[in-house]
């Protein structure tokens, strides 16, 4: 389940920049979460479950969707306008450096090790390598997408964190909650911003938006949340330097993308930094 969530989340790079061909950020993803709500409420109903009815739990699910689907998704669209479809699923798969950081110095609620410390500090310098350590001296455009990618990376590692509050509700149910609030956010502010009805989007753009909306969200967020409770946070975070080698992979080759050098060693070393943060660790 682990490889197969990093496999779908792996491809949505690729399939938000064939969608960016034609669409804008704010209608892709309101349209990728909308689908998604449409086939995860089938799965609930097909299953037999119900939508919460509490007020604390529809509260949980606005801020795990802001965290996790409609604010964080938007934000990498956006940043994929110009960040190349692998570099952004690099920086957006170091969430389980933000995971390990957010449980080390506020949450707590999972084991901290030496070897975890040393794999954030690890991981922290390959992204530091990525971005570029004279980048912040001449803000582009560009450095500016990938800060707002890394940022949306710390927003999915604190869902993962607060993905334990919904232990109670089916993963469908969950899954499903947080669509139709991204879907409720996202189609006005769509409508609004973009006004869809002017927009000349290509099948293939239709396409890989349905392709996302389907699998590298329907079915994605299915998983995601299985995962969380029977893994943990952190060891669920560890499909994302997983995810990352989708993501670089399927840019090589669909778009020709090139890691320069540097970049291609702050991936290592950043890959190497996750992995020593989800090394098992032996129980007394």
């Amino acid at each position: 389940m682990l490889f197969l969530l990093a496999g779908l989340w792996g491809s949505s790079y690729l399939f938000t920049r064939m969608g960016l061909e034609s669409l804008p950020p704010t209608t892709l993803v309101a349209l990728r979460v909308s689908i998604a709500a449409m086939i995860l409420l089938a799965v609930v109903w097909r299953q037999g479950y119900r939508l919460p009815r509490s007020a604390r739990d529809w509260g949980n699910l606005v801020i795990q969707s802001f965290l996790n689907s409609f604010g964080a998704w938007t934000m990498v669209a956006w940043g994929q306008q110009y960040v190349d479809s692998g570099l952004a699923a690099v920086l957006n798969s170091t969430s389980p450096i933000f995971v390990f950081l957010i449980t080390w110095l506020i949450t707590r609620h999972e084991t901290v090790t030496a070897l975890k410390v040393t794999g954030a500090i690890t991981g922290l310098a390959g992204v530091i390598m990525i971005i570029g350590v004279d980048a912040l001296e001449s803000l582009g455009q560009q450095v500016v997408a990938q800060l707002v990618i890394l940022f949306a990376a710390m927003l999915f590692g604190y869902a993962a964190i607060r993905g334990k509050n919904f232990a109670h509700l089916p993963p469908t149910v969950t899954a499903a909650g947080v669509m139709i609030v991204a879907s409720a956010v996202l189609v006005p502010a769509s409508l609004i911003i973009d006004r869809p009805w002017t927009l000349e989007p290509t099948l293939r753009s239709l396409a890989a938006v349905s392709m996302l909306g389907t699998f590298g969200t329907g079915v994605a967020l299915l998983l995601y949340f299985r995962l969380i409770n029977t893994l943990g946070s952190l060891n669920a975070a560890s499909q994302s330097y997983l995810r990352m080698g989708v993501g670089v992979l399927l840019g090589m080759v669909i778009y020709g993308e090139q890691l320069t050098l540097t970049v291609a060693i702050g991936v290592l070393i950043a890959i190497i930094g996750v992995a020593l943060i989800n090394m098992p660790t032996r129980k007394s």
